[in-house]
């Protein structure tokens, strides 16, 4: 009997043996493929990292923002003046003067201040009784006055609006004696050096009218206020010396005098009412001023 199978149908049923081996293969590829990609997938740390650094570093088309430019004095913060700087301001200063309008008199003798603080510097003397215009400011225990268009400060509470009333009584304090007159002629024939503040040539002109057997004076020298010209030693001592400096502090305000020293006691118009205080030792009579009068002028 004929075999009527096609040849084909036979090779059909059959599966060809390298199809059996492809397939394990490309399974196991597959696999690995997997496997591979998911080892050696970064972790999400590692994707926020990456994802950072990209941000950070701009790429060909990124642009970076511009930041504003901070100054190292922009943070500073600019404080308000005091009313004191307000006050002192030069505007302020020159406006209170030209607006002054009133007058008080001194109850006593007053130094002129620059200004009212630490800083101010002795400029002049306003003698006790004399009638002074006033700006009605005051400052740290100080009042403002108008002395030759400028101003100037003075200790607070010694201004008043009526002149006082004063005894006409000339004595010597401490010696009770009469205070002898300021002026006269000296006619001892001593002199004082040329260059000398006019205040010196005053107090050698009062001191050798008054008292013409002193005939010895120290003007200039090398050192303090004496290179300066404003001071004067009137060599004595005893209680002679003592009648010479009261009598130059009975007539400071006239002669111009800042301040005496005599017997290592220290007299000066700015501690006024604490009368003659003692200094310490120096070491000798001439240094502890045993020996003369030391006057020092404005």
């Amino acid at each position: 009997m004929a075999d009527h199978r096609h040849k084909r149908d036979t090779n059909a049923r059959r599966k060809p043996r390298a199809a059996f081996v492809a397939a394990p293969i490309a399974l196991l590829a597959t696999a690995g493929a997997v496997t591979l990609g998911v080892v050696g997938a970064p972790s999400p740390t590692e994707l926020v990292t990456a994802n950072a650094r990209e941000a950070a570093v701009p790429g060909p088309s990124m642009e970076f923002e511009r930041q504003p430019v901070v100054s190292r004095t922009s943070d500073r913060i600019e404080r308000e003046p005091t009313k004191a700087e307000r006050m002192m301001a030069a505007a302020a200063t020159r406006r209170a003067v030209r607006e002054a309008d009133q007058k008080r008199w001194t109850t006593e003798a007053l130094n002129l201040w620059s200004e009212p603080g630490e800083k101010a510097r002795k400029v002049g003397l306003l003698d006790e009784l004399t009638k002074v215009l006033v700006t009605g400011r005051t400052l740290w225990g100080r009042e403002e006055v108008v002395v030759e268009g400028r101003s100037r400060w003075v200790s607070a509470g010694y201004l008043v609006a009526d002149k006082p009333e004063v005894e006409a009584v000339e004595s010597v304090e401490e010696a009770g004696s009469a205070k002898p007159a300021v002026g006269g002629t000296c006619t001892n024939g001593t002199s004082v050096s040329a260059g000398v503040s006019p205040n010196v040539a005053a107090v050698h002109q009062a001191v050798c009218s008054a008292f013409p057997q002193i005939t010895s004076y120290g003007d200039f020298r090398s050192d303090g206020e004496h290179s300066q010209g404003i001071a004067l030693d009137i060599m004595v001592s005893g209680d002679l010396g003592w009648e010479i400096a009261e009598f130059l502090r009975a007539n400071y305000g006239e002669l111009g005098i800042s301040y005496l020293i005599y017997a290592q006691k220290i007299w000066s118009v700015e501690r006024s009412g604490e009368g003659w205080r003692a200094m310490e030792d120096r070491g000798s009579a001439t240094a502890n001023h045993y020996d003369h009068v030391h006057v020092t002028t404005y």
